[in-house]
């Protein structure tokens, strides 16, 4: 049998499901996900971090001994920062991003939400799944995104901001044709 870390080792002491704090993330995901899926990418703007760092590695296909190296952190999807982001949320919002005109039909679901306390007091750490399903024009079949997420979360007198996100899509070979959309 293989001795693989655990996907939790460092992240710091879990917080209990059902109390204010897990109940606050998990009202984070819902909204964030409510406002990406109609668009009010405005909205979903003001929950990010300006020192925020958004990124999606690529990944290749390991063997079992090598599991934990399958995501490559050289050559990314997406390699985002605040600046890079709002970039593209003026652009998605206009009319120059040909590849969301028309506009994909999304659906995030969220699950599998686990929150741990960090070393920062103001911050709280998060891993959860993300299933997102998008499909474009007129065809009869959708996309699958399947992906676990690693988050930060600043908590903040305003609500949680998204200070870091960390996107590892199941697939290695992706079956959409862009990224365009935030996962």
């Amino acid at each position: 049998m293989t001795n693989m870390a655990s996907p939790t080792a460092g992240l710091g002491n879990l917080i209990a499901i059902g109390s204010e704090h897990y109940n606050r993330v998990l009202q984070h995901y819902y909204t964030e996900a409510l406002m990406l899926d109609n668009l009010q990418l405005s909205d979903w703007a003001a929950l990010l971090a300006q020192d925020l760092v958004y990124t999606v590695p690529m990944r290749q296909t390991r063997s079992v001994d090598e599991t934990a190296e399958s995501y490559i952190r050289s050559v990314m999807h997406m390699d985002e920062s605040y600046g890079s982001i709002m970039g593209r949320i003026m652009r998605l919002s206009g009319k120059s991003a040909w590849s969301e005109n028309p506009a994909s039909r999304v659906r995030r679901f969220v699950s599998n939400v686990q929150v741990f306390e960090t070393e920062q007091a103001d911050e709280l750490a998060s891993i959860n799944y993300s299933l997102v399903t998008r499909n474009r024009f007129d065809d009869d079949f959708f996309d699958l995104i399947p992906c676990e997420r690693h988050d930060r979360l600043r908590v903040t007198d305003d609500g949680l901001l998204l200070c870091r996100r960390e996107v590892r899509i199941d697939q290695a070979l992706l079956g959409t044709p862009n990224l365009s959309i935030f996962l």
